[in-house]
């Protein structure tokens, strides 16, 4: 395969896990976005949290609130729990890595508030722990995984929504799920200021 050969199939098959997910995440993305949103009309915020390119989107998703998507409107309470690197370096260093978000959430989380936890394999320990945690709060989770859901599918709750991206590779699923939060902070847009 030509090098030519290796974009157009990277393209391919981004498209093909989309219109995968297209098929059986609609719903759920929208009941997900309904959970986000009456819980900001409710005065809570969300936490977020990921490894490597999912810290990106965790990251992505609250500068979304924070500043804007593509409506104006107020800033609504978001913090990605990925980006404080005392905090995050000083709870590795005298714990371990596998705490760096629950210690936040015990911290930061209150009933009411909401957990976006990101994984693309689903088994990121930390991750896991972060769920554990969101839940010792009463917090709900919006997870978004991949493959076969891992650990985290596992540790969720009745009321937690999992949003799967049905793919082994972990490219396609960082893609779709950079589209999810682009649908999401669009569905909040709208339910909260309309047209």
């Amino acid at each position: 395969m030509d090098l030519l050969e290796r974009v157009q199939q990277s393209f391919e098959d981004s498209l093909a896990t989309k219109l995968a997910a297209l098929d059986e995440l609609p719903l759920l993305i929208t009941e997900a976005s309904q959970v986000i949103t009456n819980a900001l009309m409710n005065g809570h915020k969300i936490l977020s949290c990921g490894n490597g390119g999912s810290a990106g989107d965790a990251q992505h998703f609250s500068s979304e609130m924070l500043n804007r998507y593509e409506m104006e409107r107020p800033s609504l309470p978001a913090i990605a729990l990925t980006t404080d690197t005392p905090t995050i370096t000083s709870i590795a260093n005298d714990y371990s890595f596998d705490m760096i978000f629950s210690k936040q959430i015990h911290a930061l989380g209150s009933e009411g508030d909401l957990l976006l936890a990101i994984s693309t394999s689903g088994n990121s320990n930390n991750v896991v722990r972060a769920i554990e945690a969101a839940h010792e709060r009463n917090m709900k989770v919006i997870a978004l995984t991949g493959k076969t859901g891992g650990s985290m599918a596992e540790n969720l709750a009745l009321d937690d929504i999992e949003l799967r991206v049905s793919s082994d590779s972990t490219a396609r699923i960082q893609e779709t799920h950079l589209l999810i939060i682009h649908c999401l902070c669009d569905l909040i847009d709208h339910q909260l200021l309309g047209q």
